[in-house]
């Protein structure tokens, strides 16, 4: 048990201390569209690129993590996205700067999410499921951590300091963390085939399983990437739309006790059920509400605990309709159309933003995440029947 404790607050120190580096650039755009001499939706492609990046080059790290294992492999990505943090805090270019981005992204392939989630899989072993939940929805937390402290950084330091200030963390600290504070696994991952990939992209039941988790990781990570400059656009200066954005990583917490709530008797489609309800209605009380106080704390509660349970659910709905042993293959299958959504998500709600104002972008995202309630709804429907088969 101590083992364990020790091991989930290392990977958790170090995941959220990735995704905090690397989610730092809501803070920063305005600024470096500046310098820069671009605008707001084409410094928002830097993220779009990373996550392009972290999609394709997800095969490729998952066959380098199951020959290596995934401490060697997170160590090397966190190491590779401190030197590519250096060539965006130095770039003079908007090439370069998103050539550092698109380095971020395959490196990211290695360190973030993935790689950890196959190291509490071999580690942990029975108590897997309950920490790969628990690990998903500390890293909400990367967001409240690492915005305020980004905010004062960059107020101090500016923006090339602080991305070279996180290039640093991430070398120095993070990289020689990971490689000398974890175990060593018994053995490797064993890698994904083809074929169990092929198998599960003909199944009615996992393309949509793929769709409600792409449709509602648009939303949540959408909030996550345009959330501060959304809250400038209705009226809030930057203090207060970084201290709202923060806030709402803190209401993610929350959310984990939708599925707790539910304890054994629930499988991960049911949580992502309660939690695709409340989504929509937390968007919509800031569309139809406006900023005032009262509409901010009915979305911090319904859209931070609803973003949260499904951050929950997206790592474990795969347990409902397949087996453990094959819970590497279908989520290596999801990961590249759900990082390619995710590359989607910053522009496009950038662009929305720019073009047709605040309001716009939380209709749009509330229609999104009710699309994506009704097909977890069919989803729930097919369980059912394929329990019913089984039974008869």
């Amino acid at each position: 048990m101590n083992s364990h404790l020790l091991v989930f607050s290392l990977l958790a120190a170090t995941q959220v201390f990735g995704w905090g580096t690397v989610s730092s650039l809501p803070v920063l755009a305005t600024q470096v569209s500046r310098d820069l001499g671009v605008d707001l939706t084409t410094v928002f492609f830097g993220t779009s690129i990373m996550f392009v990046a972290m999609g394709i080059t997800s095969p490729w790290a998952g066959r380098l993590i199951g020959r290596f294992g995934p401490r060697r492999s997170m160590a090397t990505g966190a190491t590779l996205i401190g030197a590519s943090l250096c060539l965006v805090s130095r770039s003079t270019s908007v090439e370069l700067f998103l050539l550092g981005w698109g380095i971020v992204g395959v490196a990211g392939a290695l360190f973030l999410t993935t790689a950890a989630y196959a190291y509490l899989a071999e580690h942990a072993d029975q108590a897997a499921r309950g920490m790969i939940g628990s690990l998903m929805l500390v890293t909400g937390l990367a967001g409240s951590v690492f915005w305020p402290v980004t905010a004062f950084l960059f107020d101090v330091t500016g923006w090339r300091i602080t991305i070279l200030f996180y290039a640093g963390g991430m070398t120095f600290l993070v990289a020689p963390a990971l490689y000398l504070g974890l175990p060593e696994t018994s053995k490797a991952m064993a890698t994904t085939e083809t074929g169990a990939k092929i198998r599960y992209a003909r199944k009615p039941i996992f393309l949509l399983v793929v769709l409600a988790i792409a449709l509602n990781s648009f939303v949540t990570f959408g909030i996550d990437a345009i959330g501060i400059e959304l809250f400038r656009a209705l009226g809030s200066d930057l203090a207060s739309a970084v201290a709202v954005a923060s806030l709402l990583g803190i209401f993610k917490v929350g959310g984990r006790l939708i599925d707790v709530l539910g304890g054994r008797n629930w499988d991960g489609l049911s949580t992502a059920l309660v939690s695709g309800i409340v989504l929509p209605l937390g968007l919509l009380a800031i569309a139809l509400g406006g900023k005032n106080s009262m509409t901010i704390t009915v979305y911090l509660c319904l859209f931070g605990l609803g973003s949260g349970a499904f951050a929950v659910a997206r790592a474990t709905m795969p347990l409902a309709f397949f087996s453990k042993a094959d819970y590497a293959a279908a989520m290596s299958a999801i990961a590249l159309p759900m990082h390619l959504i995710n590359a989607l998500a910053p522009p496009a709600l950038a662009a929305v933003l720019v073009h047709t104002g605040p309001t716009s972008v939380l209709n749009l995202l509330a229609a999104i995440s009710t699309v994506a309630f009704l097909t977890l709804c069919c989803l729930k429907k097919m369980q059912g029947q394929v329990t019913s088969g089984q039974t008869n």
